[in-house]
Parts: C-alpha cells; structure tokens; sequence
C-alpha cells in the first residue's frame, strides 16, 4: 500500500498480507525482518474503507 501521494515522497510504504484468513498483517517495507501488526479483517476493511472517504473529501 503505498503510492506517491500517500508516501509524500519518503517511500513510507506498508506491506499487507492477504493469505491469512480473517487477519491482515501488515510491516514496514523497508524493514522486511521488523516486526508485523496483525489486524482483525474486519478493522482493515474498516480502516480502509475511511481512507477512500478521506481521500474523497
């Protein structure tokens, strides 16, 4: 998940995971051996969900 516009030029880029049922892990691109935060599927698409609306306003 990462584009220009979201990353503000600095590469901020997250990895996500979609093979884990009902769990979306998520770590740093540039830190591949750093650790992962697991969300519950229903929060991500939650929070992704308001992402789109933000960046609609």
């Amino acid at each position: 998940m990462c584009g220009a516009a979201w990353a503000g030029g600095n590469r901020g880029c997250v990895e996500v995971a979609d093979a884990v049922p009902g769990a979306v892990p998520v770590r740093d691109s540039k830190d591949v051996e750093g650790q992962v935060l697991i969300f519950h599927a229903t929060v991500w698409s939650t929070f992704v969900a308001d992402l789109k609306v933000s960046a609609d306003l």
